[in-house]
């Protein structure tokens, strides 16, 4: 993944998300990467970590106090045979060597160089050779091990665990929010526990994953919930619809906050569960865990949005409006616009089945079938690009001359900007213009920091960005200098 041209002290963390991801991977808003796998037997790194208190300096130390002629001592050649099941060559043996040890030793037919690729013998070759790298313990196929992040300590209890297929001891698998990232994993054959989720992400969980709906066991926010012996409550996340934050209280009175992706507000703070109580261990969305990253409002950017359009359509009438969208989010962005026009909202057919399925009135009520109905489209975020923009004006050619698009997301936030949202420049080509628009549906580093000072937890353990001891270490240290004041 390519990361942004900042200096290297200012943007210190590798991000899931930023300016330089190809945009059709940007369809359902996030960008895979690999999750950290870290030993969570004896004295691995979960267990040192969990005695680390939000204190992971001690984790660092130990790292870099192996010396590497300790780490020399210990390699030895042989032990590559060993976890290969081969027999290790002798000095002379390995003079005689030829090509075709290679596949004696791994157990294959050498091809004769008379034999056609599409021959028999040939597709046995291969066959064996694929069978062989599937049973290897090195095979993509096989599952990988759960990182201890999504494993609540104590509770037989994962959250956003899906793709690690059955993890063992785990008896209640939660899901905190419809984002591709987070649900990966689950289909229609998945059979490995009961999923715990907000009653908006299980209709969401049914309609685009057909998943079995015995499997799905939907919580209302804000109520109380007794499973396992643990009492669970989902808090709104402010995200996406249907995202929720997730409150574990368990036996011993120790509380678990785990906030899935989330924008932290004022309104949380007065939250039952919350305000003036205890949480001891806090699973933090870290997206933006960077000082450069202070976002206006999302009152602030909706208000600007909607004066652009009406100023655009004074001197332009003849205008389409397009706003850029995940499968989910993004949804008061052109709800705004909709109600400050008084026109209707078109979408594809499989993005009307999602909006209908929230039971929001205000979107299902002013969804238009028929893209000439109404100047305003919503479109993938992947679709806002002056070529495809240029073909979806031609479509609608008779009725308008150019196109407005928005580009709501945080990776469009700039420092120069900052709040003064007048600073934006739009990308124009054409009858096409392109703003980027620092809507954020996740917390920025400010709202993450004054969340952090609110709550006062034992231990924060950061659930994005944490893939090296650096990254983790700078934010650890963060989190220790908004818990000094």
């Amino acid at each position: 993944m390519n990361f942004s041209d900042e200096e290297e002290d200012e943007d210190w963390f590798g991000s899931r998300f930023n300016d330089g991801v190809n945009e059709e991977e940007e369809e359902e808003g996030f960008v895979f990467y690999d999750d950290v796998e870290e030993n969570e037997e004896g004295e691995g790194f979960a267990s040192d970590f969990y005695k680390a208190g939000s204190d992971w300096s001690c984790l660092v130390e130990d790292e870099e106090a192996v010396s590497s002629s300790e780490k020399k001592k210990k390699m030895k050649q042989a032990n590559l045979f060993q976890i290969w099941g081969l027999q290790e060559n002798s000095p002379d043996t390995t003079k005689k060597m030829k090509q075709t040890d290679l596949f004696q030793s791994w157990g294959l037919q050498k091809p004769s160089p008379f034999t056609s690729p599409a021959s028999n013998s040939a597709k046995k070759t291969t066959s064996a050779l694929g069978k062989r790298r599937r049973d290897s313990s090195f095979s993509n196929d096989s599952p990988r091990p759960c990182p201890f992040y999504k494993k609540l300590p104590g509770t037989p209890f994962t959250v956003d665990a899906f793709r690690y297929g059955c993890i063992q001891g785990c008896s209640a698998y939660f899901l905190t929010h419809f984002h591709a990232d987070h649900y990966i994993g689950l289909t229609k054959a998945w059979s490995h526990g009961p999923i715990y989720c907000s009653s908006l992400t299980s209709r969401l969980l049914r309609l685009s994953l057909s998943v079995d709906p015995s499997f799905i066991h939907p919580l209302e926010l804000d109520v109380e919930y007794t499973i396992n012996g643990i009492k669970v409550t989902l808090i709104e996340a402010n995200h996406c619809p249907g995202a929720a934050l997730i409150h574990f209280r368990l036996l011993d009175g120790t509380c678990y906050l785990h906030t899935g992706d989330f924008r932290a507000s004022k309104q949380m703070q007065t939250h039952p569960l919350l305000f003036n109580q205890r949480v001891h261990v806090l699973y933090l969305d870290t997206t933006y865990c960077n000082p450069r990253y202070k976002f206006p409002s999302k009152e602030d950017v909706l208000s600007y949005v909607v004066r652009i359009t009406k100023d655009f359509l004074r001197k332009q009438p003849k205008t389409l409006i397009v706003v850029g969208s995940y499968s989910i989010g993004k949804e008061c962005v052109y709800l705004a616009i909709a109600k400050a026009l008084g026109v209707k909202i078109f979408a594809n057919a499989s993005r009307r089945r999602i909006l209908q399925s929230f039971g929001w009135d205000d979107i299902s009520k002013n969804l238009s079938t028929d893209g000439k109905a109404t100047c305003l489209h919503v479109l993938p975020m992947s679709s806002l690009k002056v070529e495809r923009l240029d073909e979806h004006l031609k479509v609608y050619r008779e009725q308008y001359g150019a196109v407005l698009a928005f580009r709501p997301t945080g990776w469009t936030y700039s420092e120069k900007i900052g709040e003064h949202l007048d600073l934006i420049k739009p990308t124009c080509k054409g009858k096409i213009t392109i703003y980027g628009v620092p809507y954020s549906e996740h917390s920025s580093f400010t709202e993450l920091r004054e969340f952090v000072q609110f709550l006062r937890p034992d231990k924060i353990i950061p659930t994005v960005n944490n893939a090296n001891a650096g990254t983790r270490e700078k934010m650890q240290s963060c989190f220790r200098e908004w818990l000094r004041r």
